[in-house]
């Protein structure tokens, strides 16, 4: 495990492609600048083509910009069919935070939906590209975070943000298992990894909708928080360091800062029997499952 890993300790990326969801701002943004110089085609799958463009003209190397909108299957549906040729690694690193409840395009909770659901099903449909790594963001409140399998999308339940978020962060963590998994059962040698920033200062925090709480999360991010360039190094670590699958990556010190680690997680984390339903309640959902076929 690193005890002082940096952006410095990624080995050269040439010849290699990466796709990073939401990576125009924030931790996203720090990802595909990192990967960038160090070699790889880097595309940003942002919701937002005009300020992806902005991003990637101030970034290194080979940057490209498509439109992906996880809150939209068939927006998912369309990034995926258009991608032709290897994917060496993907990371699913948008998301949203605590926010006001909300439906997606396809009418689920828009945190799960987005979070958890859009990447569910871009993985599974761009998986028989990918030819490394899929990495998939997280967050430490999935401690917090439960899987109500027959209420996912919060139609029986009082909406909590906070709640929904950590559902959705859970989420993250029980597909890369059983994603994992499915994975190795396949005989593919793709490993499924996942990473928490700890707490970095971005604009994920800000969006609840209530001034208190806005102003405490913007405080923290001042007082607290560490820079998106160093939320983003489990990212990175879990991307290109020789992990294991199934491994999460966090900052490895105390109050969540540090060099990247592998970390622990959850006993939730690591409960294969919802993992294995939740998935399946996942892809009657997005409409997506696990690759037919791969190729090893």
């Amino acid at each position: 495990m690193a005890t002082s890993w940096t952006t410095a300790d990624i080995p050269s990326q040439a010849g290699r492609t990466a796709v990073v969801t939401g990576g125009n701002s924030g931790l996203g943004l720090a990802t595909a600048r990192a990967l960038a110089a160090a070699g790889a085609r880097v595309v940003l799958a942002v919701r937002d083509e005009a300020r992806g463009s902005a991003a990637a003209a101030a970034l290194p190397g080979e940057v490209e910009v498509r439109r992906l909108d996880l809150a939209d299957l068939s927006s998912v549906r369309a990034f995926a069919a258009g991608w032709t040729g290897d994917l060496d690694v993907l990371v699913a690193n948008a998301g949203i935070m605590a926010v006001p409840q909300a439906r997606t395009t396809d009418g689920f909770e828009l945190q799960f939906g987005t979070n958890h659901l859009g990447h569910f099903a871009l993985t599974n449909l761009l998986l028989p590209h990918v030819t490394d790594r899929v990495v998939t963001v997280s967050s430490m409140l999935h401690r917090s975070g439960r899987i109500v399998l027959d209420d996912l999308n919060w139609e029986r339940r009082r909406y909590s943000a906070s709640g929904a978020y950590g559902q959705s962060k859970l989420a993250n963590l029980l597909f890369t298992l059983e994603l994992q998994r499915r994975l190795t059962d396949a005989g593919s040698a793709v490993r499924a990894t996942a990473a928490h920033p700890g707490w970095a200062a971005t604009n994920l925090q800000g969006r609840s909708g209530s001034r208190v709480t806005d102003a405490a999360m913007a405080l923290g991010n001042r007082l607290v928080a560490v820079s998106a360039e160093q939320g983003a190094l489990p990212t990175l670590y879990a991307a290109v360091a020789d992990v294991p699958g199934g491994s999460f990556a966090g900052p490895g010190g105390r109050l969540l800062r540090g060099a990247p680690t592998l970390v622990d997680r959850s006993a939730a984390a690591f409960d294969d029997g919802t993992a294995r339903r939740l998935w399946t309640a996942s892809a009657e959902l997005s409409g997506v499952d696990f690759p037919a076929s791969l190729p090893r």
